[in-house]
């Protein structure tokens, strides 16, 4: 049994029914509770999981949000049902860390990782046209990179604590959603009362659904970066096939919903800076590539005992405490008296984009293995 299920989801329809039912659980998400013009965004909820801490003050993204925490546990329970479990780390951490940082930096400049870009479309914000164009490109240039020699090195096996030290935050970070502590006067936990922070979906379903996802995201290998990646470099389209069947079934659901909006300005949590929605993402596409993988595909990695993935999810989220702290975040769009008011970022945000370019850049042009 476990045979046949191992070549289904290693099959082009189990990479396309899995890709559909993540394009149905996005769009339900944001019916039961979570933001509008999201459903899922893995930058958006590692950022709220940042506030959450205490690690960025801005209390209108406070949230322990249960689908990341369903996505390691469920690539793990999938890692270890499978015999898939294997601790592994040793590759470039400290680079990993950077490339997570400036990740986070990136997509929070979009507002969205690439998920949320392609639920965003599938909901009508025309606005994630040029977020998606804009990874395309940092994917390419990544993938440049990659034909040219760079890598991070071999991850070395080691020992299994190091590849439990992640799921067991993840339950940390459960007990804490569960029983919300008090710290301290003005002390964390933070749980936002108003914005997007406040907007979720009960625990159990949003808990449920990320467990799902992460299971069979881990036995598909699901990868919205790796989609791009594989059709430039190798001309494979089978995790293309999942990503698309995920934008075609949000698509369709949103329709059912009634949550299909069509247009650029005054998208929700979106701003519509064409320019800045562009660059964000070129450098959101550029540290994935590099890295290795999307924000999803580091924590289902991370959930089979990858340590460098969990590394670069931890930069991830120390990015959106500096993305946060620093004013290096885009603001969305806002509507006063049927006007729009375009948002987008501050000159702190541009020019970390920039810098976080260059520094991508310089990692890939100096972490090329010479050939005799």
């Amino acid at each position: 049994m476990r045979d046949r299920l191992t070549k289904f989801f290693a099959s082009r329809w189990g990479i396309v029914l899995v890709g559909a039912i993540i394009g149905i659980l996005g769009p339900l998400l944001q019916k039961l509770g979570n933001p509008p013009n999201m459903g899922i965004c893995v930058a958006c909820f590692e950022r709220d999981i940042a506030g959450a801490l205490g690690l960025h003050r801005a209390n209108v993204v406070q949230y322990i949000r249960p689908e990341i925490i369903g996505f390691v546990l469920g690539s793990t329970i999938a890692a270890l049902t499978f015999r898939e479990f294997k601790a592994r780390a040793g590759s470039a951490p400290i680079v990993r860390f950077v490339l997570g940082a400036f990740a986070m930096i990136g997509a929070l400049a979009f507002l969205g990782c690439p998920w949320r870009a392609n639920f965003r479309l599938a909901g009508g914000d025309l606005n994630a046209i040029p977020g998606l164009i804009g990874l395309i490109i940092g994917i390419g240039i990544g993938v440049w990179f990659l034909r040219s020699g760079y890598s991070l090195g071999r991850s070395q096996k080691t020992y299994p604590a190091v590849g439990w030290i992640f799921p067991i935050l993840m339950i940390g970070l459960l007990l804490l959603l569960v029983f919300r502590p008090v710290f301290g006067e003005g002390a964390p936990i933070f749980f936002s009362e108003k914005g997007p922070g406040s907007l979720h979906a009960p625990v159990l379903v949003s808990l449920g659904i990320g467990l799902l996802i992460g299971f069979l995201a881990q036995r598909t290998r699901f990868c919205t970066m790796g989609a791009v990646r594989d059709v430039i470099l190798m001309r494979d389209v089978h995790l293309l096939s999942g990503l698309l069947a995920l934008l075609a079934a949000a698509f369709a659901t949103n329709l059912v919903l009634g949550q299909f909006k069509l247009g650029y300005a005054g998208q929700p949590i979106a701003h519509s800076n064409l320019l800045w929605n562009v660059l964000g993402m070129v450098l959101a596409g550029l540290a994935y590539a590099l890295a290795g993988g999307c924000p999803g595909r580091q924590l289902f990695l991370s959930g089979e005992g990858d340590g460098d993935s969990a590394v670069f999810v931890l930069g991830m989220i120390t990015g959106a405490a500096f993305a946060h702290n620093f004013s290096l975040a885009a603001k969305a769009d806002t509507v006063a008296d049927g006007v729009v008011q375009m948002g987008g970022l501050t000159p702190f945000g541009m020019t970390a984009v920039v810098l976080g370019i260059v520094v991508c850049l310089t990692i890939g042009f100096t972490m090329r293995q010479k050939t005799a």
